[in-house]
């Protein structure tokens, strides 16, 4: 009965932290929250009118460039935004860590959730594209439930070791920035898997990141099941439960030496 009355009041908690991260990340201006749907949007407009209109890119496959080029770049804004700020979460509210009370391992989902609210926003805002370009929602958009539910376990194991490192060493942070500039380009976000060779698609099929944008594709475009591809759904779930223990261990044998450090 304790541990349920712990559980509940620590859902409280957990909840207003994520409601007051959402507000704080653009306290002060004008805009307020909005900004965290803005610039998004406005990157994809970006990219969009500079390889369809400048570099002329055609259709992928019959579909429009926009159409395939939003599934595709969604996950990842979800993915980036959410591990950059969960990096410095510890850091960032080195104030609670000292509090004995206060479970440090919060500090991390929070700035997820934060991600995961915007990410759901464009969830919708896609669909809504899809529909005013005639494409009308399917039965595979149930899928989208396992990207997200998996995609937010990998981001939450590889938060758990990046916060934890940059409590020891400062310049996590800009390795982590620096590594995401490469994943963005090693992901098929602007490029289509099928011009990779089979002999060099394994390398890229090793980020988890290259699975979760092309199962945004399968579900929105293509109309594939991720478990159709039981060889490649296995790997990938293997790989967010093989990061996500290391992430929890890792956390938990680090957590005590936080205080010490900051």
């Amino acid at each position: 009965m304790n541990y349920l009355k712990q559980l509940k009041l620590d859902k409280r908690l957990l909840l207003k932290m994520i409601q007051n991260d959402f507000k704080t990340r653009y306290l002060g201006s004008y805009l307020g929250v909005f900004w965290a749907l803005i610039n998004p949007i406005v990157t994809v407009l970006t990219y969009w009118f500079v390889f369809e209109v400048g570099f002329r890119n055609g259709p992928v496959n019959d579909i429009p460039f926009v159409l395939w080029l939003v599934p595709g770049i969604i996950p990842w804004f979800y993915f980036s935004d959410s591990i950059g700020a969960a990096t410095t979460s510890v850091i960032d509210n080195s104030y609670l860590v000292k509090k004995v009370r206060f479970r440090v391992g919060y500090l991390p989902l929070i700035k997820i959730c934060s991600s995961l609210i915007i990410h759901l926003f464009f969830l919708l805002l896609t669909i809504g594209l899809f529909v005013a370009h005639g494409y009308y929602p399917t039965l595979y958009y149930f899928d989208l439930l396992f990207y997200l539910v998996t995609s937010t376990l990998l981001i939450v194991g590889l938060a758990y070791i990046t916060s934890s490192l940059n409590v020891f060493f400062k310049d996590i942070n800009q390795i982590v920035g620096i590594i995401l500039q490469f994943g963005f380009w090693l992901t098929p976000i602007f490029w289509n898997p099928e011009i990779i060779s089979d002999k060099y698609s394994f390398i890229f099929k090793l980020n988890p990141m290259y699975y979760v944008t092309s199962g945004y594709r399968n579900t929105f475009i293509y109309g594939h099941h991720f478990w159709e591809d039981s060889t490649s759904s296995v790997f990938y779930i293997v790989q967010i439960i093989v990061v996500l223990l290391i992430g929890l261990v890792f956390f938990k044998r680090s957590k005590n030496g936080f205080s010490d450090v900051l």
